[in-house]
Formats: C-alpha cells, structure tokens, sequence
C-alpha cells in the first residue's frame, strides 16, 4: 500500500491539454481519502507537487511527489530531461506553438534536409536562449504569460542551456519530428522559433512530449485514469 504521508514519486503520463497544476490538483482529490492518510484516527491532507511544469499541449512524463519527497522536487527538476516531437516549418505563432493563430509565414523553396540537418548542429552543446513571453517565468512579480495576454510586451534576458542531443527523425516539409535531450530550464517552443529563424524562415511547435526526466522513463508512468484505478485496488507503488 502507497504511503503518501511518508512520501511517493509517481511517474505520470500527463495528457493533453492538462496543466500541469490541473494533474496535481486531480491526484490531490483522489487521495485525499486513501487509507495511509490516517493518522491516529485522523485524516491528513499530504503535500503534493510536481518537478517540471509541461505546458498544456505537451504529454509526457510528469514527476509527482507527496508527502516528505517534496523536499526533493528541486533534485528531480535539476536532472537532464528528453523530449520528443514535431516542428511546423515557414510558419510562426506568438507563443511558438499551437495555442496561438499563426501571425506570420515565410519561404520554404531554399530549404533542403542537408540544411535541416546541418542546422541542427547550431543548437548543440551550451548556448544561450530566450525563453517565450507565454511562460511562467516571473518579470517585475509577474508571470511573463499574464504580460503577454494582457497585450504588453517585456524583455526577458537569455540564459545558457544545454542541449546535448538534437537528433531530426524525420522530415516530411513542412514537418520536421525530432528529439532533444537537454538541461533543466530549456524550452523546446524556443528552439522551434530560433531553429526557424536559422533556416532563414519560420517554425512553430506542433507537438511535444517528454520521454525520461533523469532515470525516469515514461514507458515507466501511468495514466490518470490508471492511477484511479490503482488507487481504489491498493496497487499504488512508487519509484
């Protein structure tokens, strides 16, 4: 039986259009009840939080942590995550992926896979990149995403990230699938803009999902609904 007064890390699949708070919200609810949260004949309502936020058109794997091992979601969003996913090229939106129209288009004619692949080599290894206006990133208290729908604009700053695997898997233009292993803190629509921005066009975000955190693979995780089910058969383990 799960001890989630003690402390779980769950693997889970987050699906799409979820947030990220809206996974820790539903699995907060659904244990709230569970029998490891007696104590002495009385209910105790764990802490639970997530180590990484994916954005709401992203899947993949979410890292869930209750009770004691909440000390450690610093240590789990700190390790190398892997991303999957699909890059729209001679197109861009105002958040880089789908949640936006697209505000503008450029030429494709000049682009070739040998550029494709070629390019990709600009984004390896330690480079600066500037994360998107639509992000939780705090500017002057801020979320930088709040700015953004409210019609202003603010300067955000660079940081160095690190991609160490940029890998094209298959191209099919205007669509480009690809997979990324990176530092913490990196963000994968930015890499879509500035990838666009390389081949002398445009790109946007199609599609992502992260497959390993660390250890942690998403082959690994479970469903909401599995977790449900799991939970109500008392066949909840964590890592």
């Amino acid at each position: 039986m799960a001890d989630f007064r003690t402390g779980e890390v769950l693997l889970i699949h987050k699906p799409l259009t979820w947030t990220s708070f809206q996974v820790v919200n539903k699995m907060k609810w659904l244990i709230k009840n569970h029998p490891s949260l007696l104590l002495d004949g009385k209910r105790v309502q764990p802490k639970i939080g997530h180590a990484g936020t994916l954005d709401p058109l992203a899947t993949g794997l979410l890292i869930v942590c209750t009770g004691k091992q909440t000390k450690n979601i610093e240590k789990y969003q700190a390790q190398e995550k892997e991303y999957t996913g699909t890059f729209y090229i001679g197109a861009t939106t105002p958040c880089y992926d789908l949640e936006k129209e697209i505000d503008a288009t450029y030429p494709t004619a000049h682009i070739t896979e040998v550029l494709i692949h070629e390019t990709t080599k600009q984004f390896t290894g330690k480079i600066q990149q500037t994360p998107p206006l639509y992000s939780a990133i705090k500017i002057g208290g801020k979320r930088a995403y709040d700015i953004a729908r409210a019609g202003e604009t603010a300067e955000i700053k660079p940081k160095e990230i690190e991609i160490t695997v940029f890998e094209i898997t298959r191209i099919a233009l205007p669509v480009i699938d690809f997979r990324v292993v990176c530092s913490k803190g990196t963000y994968i629509r930015s890499l879509a803009r500035d990838f666009g921005l390389a081949l002398n066009s445009g790109a946007h975000l199609t599609a992502l999902c992260r497959t390993r955190i660390g250890d942690y693979e998403l082959t690994k995780s479970m469903s909401i609904e599995e977790f449900e089910n799991n939970l109500k058969s008392d066949n909840i383990s964590g890592t």
